[in-house]
């Protein structure tokens, strides 16, 4: 399960790895559940055949899924991830899915509990090449009182027998491991539909994935 991300820096960095131009306000760089980052989709209008419409946009919105039936912003402290086994049947990601509303989560990288050695040590993972990862994921927008709130959750599958992600959270926990995409699936998984979807539900490649262990003066630099 992944509650802690970093988001990426640098504008051209953004632009050369997911083809397309960041928000103006792209939210925190160091995300947590509610904060404002930013998520990739296909524009609706993308469908209709007009040329000049971008295959990408990449929007602000809060981390952790608001569904259109919520009261307030608050669920998105327990809506950060999706379970894919049952997220179909979920009330707070269900009616995203079957409308296959996905999007990309752009990240350099996630942070995960190592317990190993008795108590949590934070842990950096990100691509082993340096490039920016894209975790796959479901959006939302909500109706609040003063306007329309964009928010996104990110998807999860099981990792026992992945060799890295096992690793981490107790040893009394199911482990688990977001969706991570690899690049020339970006495309295909946006225009997905709904039937298709589980298709991507896959682990990424251990040994594309390097995990470095946060020492105790970095701990404010990422929360």
């Amino acid at each position: 399960m992944c509650s802690h991300y970093q988001g990426i820096k640098e504008r051209e960095r953004y632009i050369k790895r997911f083809q397309v131009q960041p928000p103006a306000d792209p939210g925190r760089i160091d995300v947590w559940p509610g904060y404002a980052a930013s998520f990739i989709r296909r524009p609706k209008e993308a469908d209709a055949g007009d040329e000049a419409v971008p295959d990408r946009e990449a929007l602000a919105g809060l981390f952790g899924l608001i569904p259109h039936w919520s009261a307030d912003s608050k669920i998105t402290k327990s809506t950060y991830n999706a379970r894919s086994e049952t997220v179909a049947s979920k009330p707070s990601f269900r009616d995203a899915w079957k409308n296959a509303q996905h999007c990309i989560i752009p990240v350099e990288a996630f942070f995960e509990p190592d317990w190993r050695s008795g108590k949590a040590i934070a842990t950096r993972i990100a691509g082993t090449n340096g490039a920016p990862l894209g975790i796959a994921g479901l959006w939302s927008s909500w109706k609040s009182p003063k306007d329309v709130v964009y928010s996104f959750t990110m998807l999860t599958i099981n990792a026992d027998g992945h060799a890295l992600m096992c690793q981490f959270h107790k040893s009394v926990d199911e482990k688990r491991m977001v969706v991570i995409l690899p690049p020339d699936s970006f495309d295909t998984w946006l225009r997905a539909k709904p039937q298709d979807s589980m298709d991507f539900m896959r682990q990424y490649p251990a040994e594309r994935l390097t995990a470095t262990a946060v020492l105790p003066a970095q701990q404010s630099l990422v929360g």
